[in-house]
């Protein structure tokens, strides 16, 4: 069970607002892009100024997030908007997003640089596992336990209890280490559950 389980809901509570963007001239690629082009700018930011109180920036930035890449994929399905650019851009776009978002905690006084790394090119490597299945005539990927969504909350609310409760820094070793081993039983996952599929 993985916050991917329950996107179907969340994408429900969008729905309201995805005739409205699509009227306006929205398309997923500019949805996906705003989605980067954002996460670069808060990454930019938490990496030039590491300051524990602007991770507060973190768990909105990423609910955001969270949600212009429901919305892109809901304006891809629905309004055939789908393209080769598009699924380049979708999965680029992650793996990118995730670097620059999660990368500035080796900066945070009490961080083991060297783990918050690892973790960072575990998540990558998770989302090529998901990728790779295409490969093969499987289904992309999207096992956890801990997905994209599961990152967001988990580095969310350690950027929130980092800048509510600085003190917090001194377990980041210890949650990126267990990041790190998620991930990779995130990848094994994922490339056990392609290798299971009927193609």
């Amino acid at each position: 069970m993985t916050l991917y389980d329950i996107k179907p809901r969340f994408q429900q509570l969008l729905r309201p607002c995805l005739g409205s963007l699509y009227r306006r001239g929205v398309t997923a690629n500019q949805v996906t892009l705003l989605a980067l082009l954002g996460s670069l700018l808060v990454g930019a930011v938490l990496w030039l100024f590491p300051v524990p109180g602007l991770f507060l920036l973190l768990p909105f930035f990423l609910f955001f997030r969270m949600a212009l890449n429901a919305i892109d994929g809901m304006l891809a399905r629905e309004y055939d908007q789908k393209s080769r650019l598009g699924a380049l851009l979708n999965e680029l776009g992650d793996v990118v997003s995730d670097c620059a978002l999660y990368l500035p905690f080796a900066l945070l006084p009490g961080a083991q640089p060297a783990l918050v790394v690892i973790a960072v090119l575990l998540a990558a490597l998770s989302e090529f596992c998901g990728v790779l299945a295409q490969t093969i005539g499987a289904a992309r990927g999207y096992a956890g336990p801990l997905g994209k969504s599961d990152r967001a909350l988990l580095f969310g609310a350690y950027g929130l209890c980092v800048a509510i409760w600085p003190q917090t820094m001194s377990f980041s070793p210890w949650l990126f280490a267990i990041a790190a081993v998620l991930l990779l039983w995130t990848c094994v996952n994922r490339c056990r559950a392609a290798l299971k599929q009927d193609v």
